[in-house]
């Protein structure tokens, strides 16, 4: 009799908990859902400037650079092209380089000048800040009103600027962001599967809050700052790893609109191999964390409008949803082996929460398909159990930086490396800037082999609805820990890394 409670009690407190979690969950899918109904509701409201500058004003281009031998030249040439009167652009090389990256942009920078620019060098030699000091070094010497700051690997079209100014003449708007494209979408599986990621965050969520009148962020390149805003705004911190979100959230506290231009797309190199995604993963993770830890508690004190609050709330927490979705993870087996429940249990219970977590996710990513490309997005409908499977794959990654940043636990500021890719192979023996190492991939390997357990397990206690979602874990893990390591086989030379590598 008492084996039999205990193991009744222990039953109870194993679906407690696996309820709770996916509650959580449930949350943010709901928050999801509210991002689809506000993106649809406003999308087609127009972004349009109050009225147009009748003498174009000074305008410094920022170009923050670490490292970037294959990109730097792409770069330096894209800005080269921009339609803007010389006389009113200033272009600053803002270099913490360490490699023949310096030598590259100087010998640039001496063309530029030979060709009329107004371009300055600046090369630090340390990189006190990262990101944020090189711009916050940069502002020092700025003499457009307007920065318009661009990534090593993004490349803007020349009439960029044109179509954005303008935005400007209404004194209260801080900032313009334009939408991030993609160069190597079609690359391989993995940068596919991350432009899909992408689109949804860019278009959907930024649109959502854009229009609707929520916060939302500066994407850390693609966009023009008023330098008045910076300034009210306490300029550049160091202490996030997510400088760009820190200062959105401030400067929009200090009263200042920004404008989302999702037109208006400059593309840009995603990661073409699973570490330097994971540590761009990481870091934005990471960072997102210690801005809600350093600027939630800022927000709610603020006269803001309950529906503002409420939406910074599940913006800067929203990836708190990785570090409970590997507690899922974890609860899934013992959960399987508990009392077996009945279909009212499912129908009040497993329903709700499978609409709110599963689903959508995949609609939220279907709909940002749908409207970046309406007339061939349902070819790439096979992508979703990918995007599905990588999402799940990247939770024990993204948590480390959760708890890293709960934990206040500080790390460099870790460079995504780029290759200058868009759709040729390149030797991966040869590259220049690798990823770090970690043991990382041997925990996913071993939550790979663990959900292969489950798989079985639930086909051997017959609960055959479970298995295609555990099936998918289970892919997920595997692809992630799989790519991981294979990219290090590939440069002890065991291949390259080429567009059919997925």
């Amino acid at each position: 009799m008492s084996g039999s409670l205990d193991a009744m009690f222990q039953s109870v407190i194993w679906t407690v908990c696996y309820v709770s979690v996916l509650v959580g969950l449930s949350a943010y899918g709901i928050h999801r859902y509210c991002i689809i109904y506000l993106f649809l509701k406003n999308r087609k409201r127009p972004a349009q400037p109050v009225s147009a500058f009748k003498e174009l004003p000074a305008v410094t281009v920022q170009l923050p650079v670490f490292n970037e031998f294959y990109v730097i030249r792409r770069l330096i040439e894209s800005v080269r092209q921009l339609d803007y009167p010389k006389n009113l652009l200033q272009i600053q090389i803002l270099d913490d380089s360490t490699d023949e990256t310096c030598q590259i942009a100087e010998a640039e920078t001496a063309k530029l000048l030979e060709e009329g620019f107004d371009v300055e060098y600046l090369h630090r030699d340390n990189r006190e800040g990262f990101k944020a000091g090189a711009l916050a070094a940069g502002m020092e010497k700025a003499k457009g009103e307007y920065i318009f700051i661009l990534d090593a690997d993004f490349v803007p079209a020349p009439d960029v600027l044109k179509k954005c100014i303008d935005f400007f003449t209404d004194e209260k708007v801080g900032m313009v962001q334009m939408r991030w494209g993609h160069l190597n979408r079609n690359y391989s599986l993995l940068t596919k599967v991350q432009a899909m990621f992408l689109d949804g965050h860019l278009l959907l969520e930024q649109t959502a809050r854009s229009r609707s009148g929520r916060f939302f962020n500066f994407n850390g390149t693609a966009g023009i700052w008023r330098k008045s805003c910076i300034e009210d705004a306490d300029g550049w911190h160091y202490d996030t790893l997510t400088e760009d979100l820190d200062l959105s959230y401030r400067a929009q506290m200090r009263g200042w609109k920004f404008v989302y231009l999702p037109d208006v797309i400059v593309p840009a190199e995603l990661p073409v191999d699973m570490n330097g995604f994971k540590s761009q993963q990481h870091r934005w993770t990471k960072g997102s964390i210690q801005t809600c830890k350093k600027l939630l508690p800022e927000v709610w004190k603020a006269k803001l409008p309950l529906l503002i609050k409420l939406e910074a709330t599940a913006h800067l927490t929203s990836n708190f949803g990785y570090l409970l979705l590997v507690m899922l993870c974890v609860l899934i087996l013992p959960q399987s082996f508990a009392a077996k429940h009945g279909a009212m249990y499912s129908l009040l219970v497993d329903l709700p929460i499978f609409f709110a977590t599963s689903v959508s996710i995949a609609l939220f990513y279907l709909v940002g398909q749908m409207h970046q490309n309406p007339r061939g997005w349902w070819r790439d409908i096979w992508l979703m159990p990918f995007t599905l499977a990588l999402a799940t794959g990247m939770s024990v990654n993204n948590a480390r930086g959760v708890i890293e940043a709960v934990l206040n636990r500080q790390s460099e500021f870790t460079r995504t490396p780029k290759y200058g890719i868009e759709m040729k192979p390149v030797n991966v023996r040869r590259v220049r800037y690798m990823p770090i190492k970690s043991l990382l991939p041997f925990i996913e390997l071993l939550f790979a082999l663990y959900f292969g357990y489950c798989v079985w397990n639930s086909a051997a206690l017959g609960q055959w609805i479970s298995v295609p979602f555990l099936l998918m874990f289970f892919g997920g893990f595997t692809y992630v820990a799989w790519k991981s390591v294979s990219f290090w086989l590939q440069q002890a030379g065991f291949g390259f890394m080429t567009r059919s590598n997925a």
